[in-house]
């Protein structure tokens, strides 16, 4: 049992709070944060408050923002015929990332997931059924390839395609550098499934 200031014991647990953070995390980011010089907890402080209480979601295609739309929606150079689906707003970071799509995005905020009790009026399905017009010709969905992920694209589709929008999905399969040997049934298959012509 740690014997720690009450102080410190609720830093660890509001870093324990924190995704992916355990325990041990907890404990050496609280012993990290109290080793700064306090200029750097107050400035470390101010950057926290400040981004919960400027930071929204933009009400077109639901990514983080302190302006309305965000940069992306906003950005005339951007391909506004082309929506990418995606789960969270961190999807379009590693999206962004790759420098390949040029379109616009649409954040459904989760998946559905009929085990942790998410239907499809629980995420942001209406939204884009919404922003769903003429100029419309592509809806990707790169939702995860798995069972929520599957689940959400497949009601995509089926709620789209009577639109007249095309819906594809992102390929899923061998990873770069990755062995056939280690390869699983499902990703090979989807693998094959997901080929095109060299």
């Amino acid at each position: 049992m740690d014997f720690y200031p009450v102080a410190i014991e609720k830093l660890i647990e509001e870093f324990a709070k924190l995704p992916g953070i355990g325990h041990k995390t907890a404990q050496r980011l609280t012993i990290h944060v109290l080793n700064l010089p306090s200029d750097q907890v107050q400035e470390f402080a101010k950057a926290l408050v400040k981004a919960r209480g400027t930071i929204k979601y933009c009400s077109i295609c639901g990514n983080f923002t302190d302006s309305d739309p965000c940069a992306i929606c906003s950005n005339p150079s951007r391909d506004k015929t082309t929506i990418c689906v995606i789960a969270e707003p961190k999807d379009i970071m590693s999206l962004e990332r790759v420098r390949e799509f040029n379109g616009t995005y649409h954040v459904l905020h989760g998946t559905i997931s009929p085990m942790a009790g998410r239907g499809p009026n629980d995420i942001k399905l209406k939204e884009l059924v919404s922003r769903m017009t003429s100029d419309i010709k592509e809806v990707i969905v790169a939702t995860n390839p798995n069972v929520e992920g599957e689940a959400t694209a497949m009601y995509i589709s089926r709620i789209l395609k009577p639109l007249g929008v095309k819906v594809t999905r992102i390929a899923h399969g061998i990873p770069v550098g990755g062995d056939l040997e280690y390869a699983d049934e499902v990703t090979l298959s989807k693998a094959l499934e997901g080929r095109r012509e060299i």
